[in-house]
């Protein structure tokens, strides 16, 4: 086979792989934003109090805390198609069982099972791609499978409101759960993991032959680095992601119908942001940019753009709230596309899961108790303060990445030259 045969061959395989995460992720979020759109209902169906939605957010979280490392660690381990096969096949089981809820306490449990289920996503996407694609191309492909959050974000306010309103909320758990399955068939007969690790450094690839303790993992800046700067500014998408129909319902006196006519136009654009934040670092890496340094350059430019949260809720007009909540998710969602390819920038294939995976774990846990701060503030004191606060989280993500992640791994460069 020519090595043009071998370029066509695995440039259609990595469309398959990218389209197979995308689609992975937004089951996943279709999954999550279903409960933020229904929580109205909810309210009169089974007695869910705001307090109690704060809570079981936090139940929800706190399984996804619980399940990163563990899946991250698991995934690196048995591999990625039996991994993420594995996960998205358990969180389509628990999200049918959704349809069973009778009250507050059984929506708790089946929601920290969503969480353990739903953690590996990330942690086997990343892999995948850490797997598949060249360092000048990577962040662009994490932007495009982690904007598949954003495509489940979009769809899932005008699907679940029409359902909910024309049928049932439990019927709506069912169906994407049946999605979750479909997807699982695909994958298993379309994923097949490379021969040949065609992407990593020699130096890389020999310092992962064997595998290390989980706490050495400890003892690495960027490590720490990834973890204290996801776990200020994951919270924010959080926030949005949970919290979004909620403020629009309860600051902006919006009804379910004007919720799913409009709660998707936001992350509309945070879909953009993040495959415009992932081609903008792989453009500046294809011009002789580091790779840590141009990810860093485009995660400073878009926690700028975060900035808008403070007058999204200063604004009289619902409209003005709504772009400026977009300039925020755009801003955050091109950060992600970021943050996310660090770890295979500076760790090799066998490890990109694991690192992932601890540093979602802080990020669930800030995540956690940003949910549980922000229940008691929207109730006793208002959305304004917690939208000042995440802003101020910004702040200090930015400052911990470009400070604390180093551009190299020691002993381990993380310098790529760009290919043609």
């Amino acid at each position: 086979m020519g090595q043009s045969d071998l370029k066509k061959r695995a440039a259609s395989s990595q469309r398959i792989v990218l389209l197979l995460l995308f689609a992975a992720t937004a089951i996943n979020y279709l999954d999550r934003q279903t409960l933020s759109i229904i929580a109205p209902i909810l309210h009169h169906q089974i007695g869910l109090t705001t307090i109690d939605y704060s809570r079981v957010v936090f139940i929800f979280l706190l399984g996804y805390m619980i399940s990163q490392s563990l899946a991250g660690k698991v995934i690196d381990v048995i591999g990625t198609r039996l991994g993420l096969f594995l996960c998205v096949a358990f969180w389509s089981v628990v999200s049918i069982l959704h349809g069973l809820v009778v009250g507050v306490i059984s929506l708790a449990v089946l929601r920290l099972f969503l969480g353990l289920a739903e953690a590996g996503n990330w942690p086997g996407g990343v892999k995948a791609v850490s797997e598949n694609f060249p360092p000048e191309r990577r962040a662009f492909a994490v932007g495009v499978f982690n904007s598949g959050s954003t495509f489940g974000a979009i769809i899932a306010p005008p699907i679940v409101a029409g359902v909910a309103g024309i049928w049932s909320w439990r019927l709506m758990f069912v169906a994407i759960g049946l999605t979750g399955i479909v997807w699982v068939v695909a994958w298993h007969r379309l994923y097949r993991r490379p021969h040949v690790i065609p992407f990593q450094e020699a130096a890389v690839v020999a310092d992962s032959t064997a595998r290390r303790p989980f706490r050495q993992f400890f003892g690495e800046r960027a490590v720490w680095g990834f973890m204290v700067g996801r776990f200020f500014a994951d919270p924010i998408w959080w926030f949005y992601a949970f919290w979004l129909p909620e403020y629009l319902a309860h600051s902006r006196g919006f009804s379910l119908m004007q919720i799913g006519a409009t709660a998707w136009i936001p992350f509309l654009f945070a879909g953009i942001g993040g495959w415009v934040g992932g081609h903008a670092s792989d453009v500046l890496v294809r011009h002789g940019r580091p790779p840590v340094t141009a990810r860093k350059i485009v995660m400073v430019i878009s926690a700028i753009l975060m900035f808008s949260g403070i007058p999204a809720f200063e604004v009289h007009s619902s409209t003005w709230a709504i772009v400026w909540i977009s300039v925020v998710l755009f801003g955050y969602t091109s950060w992600a596309s970021n943050i996310l390819s660090l770890p295979a920038d500076l760790f090799p294939s066998e490890e990109v899961g694991q690192v992932t995976g601890i540093a979602g774990t802080t990020a669930a846990f800030g995540g956690m108790l940003f949910t549980l701060a922000t229940g008691w503030l929207a109730q006793n004191v208002s959305y304004g303060s917690v939208f000042v606060v995440s802003t101020g989280m910004i702040i200090c993500s930015a400052i911990v990445i470009v400070v604390v992640v180093p551009r190299y791994r020691h002993g381990a460069p993380a310098t790529h030259s760009p290919r043609g």
